[in-house]
């Protein structure tokens, strides 16, 4: 901060001393630290007037939820692969295709077939390919 070293704060100290004297040091260090006790606890009573009146600390917590460093790739990538494995949600009517005024009889059974995950690594899909299709596409 503003390029303060060691060496820079004690010839600072050494030329107060030499300027301001020997005498008046001790009561010019008690005016330094009274102010610098002031000058926080203001900017601590802004702080939690900040928080009381804009809502500063929900905010925060917003953000915390929001943080990406709580992502793991490798977990995301391993549970996509899991949910690659099972079977595909079959939905009532994606059972068959009926005509009108004909009782559905099929059951309602997955169909099939695997799961085929394509594209980047960065953008992964996954398509469900029914066996006919498999055999199809191996037959061509």
């Amino acid at each position: 901060m503003f390029g303060l070293t060691i060496e820079k704060l004690v010839l600072v100290a050494i030329c107060a001393a030499v300027i301001i004297g020997p005498h008046r040091l001790p009561e010019y260090a008690q005016r330094f630290s009274a102010a610098v006790r002031r000058l926080t606890l203001a900017a601590a009573e802004a702080r939690t007037r900040t928080i009381d009146d804009a809502g500063v600390a929900l905010v925060r917590a917003d953000w915390q939820a929001l943080d990406p460093r709580q992502y793991d790739p490798r977990r995301i990538i391993r549970d996509a692969l899991r949910e690659a494995d099972a079977p595909p949600p079959v939905a009532e009517g994606d059972a068959g295709i009926v005509a009108v005024g004909e009782p559905d009889t099929t059951p309602l059974t997955p169909r099939a077939g695997r799961w085929v995950v394509e594209g980047s690594s960065a953008h992964p899909r996954r398509i469900w390919v029914p066996d006919e299709e498999v055999v199809a596409a191996a037959s061509s």
